[in-house]
């Protein structure tokens, strides 16, 4: 564990175990900050590889690459949460976690996750534990429709999760059970789906960044709405929750805390991602501090200043089937931060990259994105 008198500094390695867009962003911000970086990814000329200063091409869970990782950098970190857990606990005598194994394992299984925020008093959805097909009309009566079916392990935009409407749906979800183990949560009657960053640098410092609105489509996250369309109290509330959850874990990075919001007031957790998130990258251009920088800061046991929002902003993201039509645009909007990602094929639903607009009216903004037709 880091700690304030013995920080990471400037000049030595950051090992990133995932090569995609959150690990180019961290690589980002560690090479500004004076930090060699090391990414293992099997992909070739994955976006984080494209501004490393080396790439290991091996698959996550290779315990020889992890362990070269492991002896090139003085730090590991990783960009997502389906990193083997054994495997990182393999190398960990070989190189500083700052962000542990506890975490991670916490959040790669709902279960797990489901339990430890019930033990901090943390509000979610009723649920139930599905093993076999005959518990799932008990735990139906009990919960009742709509309800969703999810797997315990795996799932990420949507994948791994079934929407209950009535008994005609049971048939169909009997797919999902035949991979293991699931959950039957019930079906939160959101208004607002909402989310808070919270970064820790591993030594009892904390900030939280604002709380931003999350606005989905196909379960894939469309725009984000810097600062949420909320009341203050609710505001605060949200706040308080990542930083409990933050605390509670000795977190050190960047964590991620998606909520449901309901009509009332009322915020359910939903779920964690223990590194920075979609629904932080309009940070880079609207705080005085990004995720990115945060994350940084905190696994290298730096300190965390307050993080204070600069301006409004809107992001919306860019799928595979919208790249070459935003690339149209970069002529047209001198005012907007184009991001992509530099992976090599755009498919449909796969992420590309992201537009930031910092904006003075969140509708006007909005009504802008949707008048270019891209976003129907």
């Amino acid at each position: 564990m880091m700690n304030l008198n013995n920080p990471l500094l400037p000049g030595q390695t950051i090992g990133i175990i995932g090569g995609g867009q959150l690990g180019r962003m961290m690589a980002l911000s560690a090479r500004e900050m004076g930090f060699r970086v090391g990414v293992l990814d099997p992909t070739a000329d994955c976006p984080a590889a494209q501004v490393a200063d080396w790439h290991l091409m091996a698959d996550y869970d290779d315990l020889d690459a992890l362990k070269e990782l492991a002896q090139r950098a003085q730090v590991l970190t990783y960009e997502f949460e389906n990193v083997d857990v054994g495997a990182l606990l393999q190398v960990e005598e070989l190189v500083n976690i700052p962000q542990g194994t506890d975490l991670l394992a916490i959040t790669q299984d709902r279960l797990l996750e489901k339990s430890f925020l019930e033990e901090n008093n943390i509000v979610i959805a009723p649920y139930a534990t599905i093993v076999s097909p005959t518990d799932i009309q008990d735990a139906i009566d009990g919960i009742g429709y709509p309800c969703v079916l999810k797997t315990t392990r795996g799932g990420y935009d949507g994948k791994g999760q079934f929407v209950l409407y009535s008994s005609s749906d049971l048939v169909p979800a009997m797919d999902l059970l035949r991979k293991g183990t699931c959950v039957l949560e019930a079906w939160i009657p959101y208004e607002k789906e909402i989310s808070v960053l919270v970064s820790g640098n591993g030594c009892g410092a904390y900030t939280v960044f604002p709380v931003v609105e999350n606005l989905h489509r196909n379960n894939i996250l469309h725009e984000t709405i810097a600062p949420a369309r909320i009341e203050t109290e609710v505001m605060e509330e949200a706040q308080r929750i990542a930083r409990v959850i933050a605390e509670k874990v000795a977190l050190a990075g960047t964590l991620a805390v998606e909520m449901f919001l309901t009509s009332n007031g009322g915020i359910y957790v939903n779920e964690l991602a223990p590194r920075p998130h979609n629904s932080g990258h309009y940070t880079i251009e609207a705080c005085s501090m990004s995720q990115f920088d945060a994350h940084i800061r905190g696994i290298c046991g730096w300190p965390l200043p307050e993080v204070n929002l600069l301006s409004s902003a809107v992001m919306v993201n860019i799928l595979g089937n919208e790249l070459k039509e935003t690339l149209e645009l970069i002529p047209e909007k001198a005012d907007w931060h184009f991001h992509y990602y530099g992976k090599a094929e755009a498919k449909p639903e796969r992420k590309m990259g992201h537009i930031t607009i910092l904006s003075e009216d969140v509708f006007e903004t909005l009504e802008e994105i949707y008048q270019t037709n891209i976003w129907d």
